[in-house]
């Protein structure tokens, strides 16, 4: 048996979210309804969301030893992740993301990398993610990070099954500069729109099956309120989303991810798997921020 069931590796971030009457566009003007301060991080977020599932997790990823680094550490702490794999160092500053939440569950988001930008392979203890039956990977905002994660997945034994949240940074890349990744992946989980950037179709079922022909095993497609479409090329669902009061979507992609990789670790059926991908997603949107609504196991059980 491996030490994890799931290992992340993407950017740290302390997110400050201010809740505003409207997202302003140039040359406008909004206000602040209330803030507040907490940590994230795409595949953070989904880490977090797993551990609280039950499942064995820890982070590949890197902070200063700044409040924000600290903060980052110690709620990974809290939430039962092993930080083994975060490095820590003592020049720079740690990543942060400033967003602004609108009174519809809307969002816009500014990126502050910091460190993040800096890890390189060598700094990665191979051993240690090479302990893990899945390594989750989202984005990184510069080329560094990036390289680094590419030259890890090709470095790691084929056991360690690859997945991907590529966001809209690496959907941005195309397929070609995320051929490394891609091809090596068991399971890609893009939005609409980042798979249609991704394939440069707009019909998302073309799409997947696009990832599909080029060796991912399984694709799961993040549609919001429609639910998810989900596909391993010889089964495809489309699932509807839960009807829920939407507080704040930040996260809601990470939590549909969280939720997505129990079921496969789980044995769950693809089906079963989109479904609890979208459950897990709907507890976050309930609440501000994207790990204060993300569900315990617990709360899983009357769905089977």
């Amino acid at each position: 048996m491996k030490r994890f069931d799931v290992l992340g590796l993407s950017a740290l971030n302390v997110d400050k979210l201010y809740k505003v009457n409207r997202i302003a566009g140039p040359e406008e003007e909004g206000f602040v309804i209330n803030c507040q301060e907490a940590c994230g991080g795409s595949a953070a977020n989904a880490i977090v969301g797993l551990a609280r599932l039950g499942c064995r997790v820890g982070f590949i990823g890197k902070v200063a030893m700044d409040r924000e680094g600290k903060m980052l550490i110690e709620d990974f702490r809290r939430e039962g992740v092993d930080t083994k794999g975060v490095i820590r160092v003592k020049g720079g500053r740690s990543g942060t993301v400033m967003g602004f939440v609108d009174e519809k569950g809307d969002r816009a988001l500014y990126v502050d990398p910091g460190v993040n930008d800096t890890l390189e392979f060598e700094e990665i203890d191979m051993a240690y993610a090479a302990q893990t039956e899945f390594l989750h990977m989202a984005s990184f905002v510069g080329e560094k990070s990036f390289e680094t994660q590419k030259k890890l997945v090709e470095t790691l034994p084929e056991n360690v099954k690859i997945s991907l949240d590529p966001g809209l940074l690496y959907a941005r890349r195309g397929i070609k500069q995320l051929d490394a990744i891609i091809t090596r992946s068991f399971v890609v989980l893009p939005n609409a729109k980042e798979l249609a950037l991704l394939t440069g179709t707009e019909d998302y079922a073309t799409g997947a099956e696009k990832l599909l022909e080029i060796g991912v095993k399984i694709v799961a497609v993040k549609l919001g309120s429609r639910g998810c479409y989900v596909t391993d090329g010889s089964e495809s669902h489309h699932i509807e989303a839960f009807k829920v009061p939407v507080v704040d979507t930040t996260g809601a992609g990470d939590a549909f991810c969280a939720g997505f990789l129990y079921g496969l670790m789980s044995k769950k059926s693809l089906y079963e798997c989109g479904r609890i991908g979208n459950f897990v997603a709907s507890r976050c949107i309930m609440k501000m921020g994207a790990r204060a609504g993300l569900p315990r196991l617990e709360d899983l059980k009357f769905l089977f």
